[in-house]
């Protein structure tokens, strides 16, 4: 009989470069069923290294994209009308709880803060989803896991998350990888030559150094993957770059001149 959750199964191993132990020390937290949280700035690899895990796990993996219009209801379920009347259709989140797999909040600082508070009885030993729209205490699978991942940047935005909820999960830190590797995930993900990639993974450096000079964010490794598809396909590297990176990391005329001229100091 197929399982409920068959279609949020990864088929393909998605590919992710280990960088200090952290699939190892997953496995363990998994063991424990332990809440996760996964920060790191934006594009450095974050959603793609829980994709790895789920695979390699054999989880479904149910992502909900969180932002500030999310209710608890749009996590935990409603009850809809049809034809036949009302009935009772479980949220992103119930369905991980009821039927066993990963329930991945993406960007949980983006929910308002008391969506989050739905998680809490998930988190600690209880591991209980209280549904009282549908009278139902609902005890979690053994194989739920639920993770959720932030960008601390947010937090220099006036969003970050309550330490109410915060310490409740176990933390893994992710930053921007070496240089070097970087530059073969790229190479790797998008089919350029290595040395185009290097010179990508050159211009993201220098950008990421630019953060108190007018860019919230530099490029992140997603930027450069995608440069990199379009250089693969012949695209020249400055059009490559002025639209997956340049013009994507600021509207401000004059930020956006000051990254071109990078640009061209680095890949040019």
């Amino acid at each position: 009989m197929p399982h409920p959750l068959d279609e949020f199964r990864l088929i393909d191993e998605p590919y992710y470069a280990p960088v200090a132990g952290e699939i190892e020390l997953f496995e363990r937290a998994w063991k424990h069923r332990l809440p996760l949280l996964l920060k790191g700035p934006t594009g450095c690899g974050k959603t793609r290294f829980l994709e790895h895990m789920a695979w390699r796990l054999g989880l479904p993996l149910v992502t909900v994209a969180c932002n500030e219009d999310m209710t608890a209801a749009d996590l935990t379920g409603r009850y809809l009308l049809n034809s036949g009347g009302t009935f009772w259709q479980d949220g992103p989140l119930t369905m991980a709880a009821r039927h066993g797999g990963i329930c991945y909040l993406d960007e949980i600082v983006e929910a308002h803060a008391d969506t989050t508070t739905a998680i809490h009885p998930l988190t600690d030993a209880r591991r209980i989803l209280p549904l009282e729209r549908h009278g139902e205490l609902l005890r979690a699978h053994p194989d739920f896991l639920l993770v959720a991942s932030y960008n601390p940047g947010y937090q220099g935005r006036g969003k970050g998350l309550k330490p109410s909820t915060r310490q409740r999960f176990g933390s893994f830190s992710f930053g921007y990888p070496a240089p070097e590797a970087e530059a073969a995930i790229v190479a790797h993900e998008s089919g350029v030559a290595l040395e185009v990639a290097e010179q990508l993974v050159k211009l993201a450096g220098r950008t990421r150094a630019l953060l108190e000079e007018g860019l919230d964010e530099g490029a992140s490794t997603r930027m450069l993957i995608r440069a990199g598809y379009l250089i693969r396909d012949g695209a020249d590297i400055m059009d490559a770059v002025r639209l997956n990176v340049t013009q994507a990391l600021s509207d401000d005329p004059e930020v956006e001149a000051s990254l071109h001229a990078l640009a061209q100091a680095c890949v040019g």
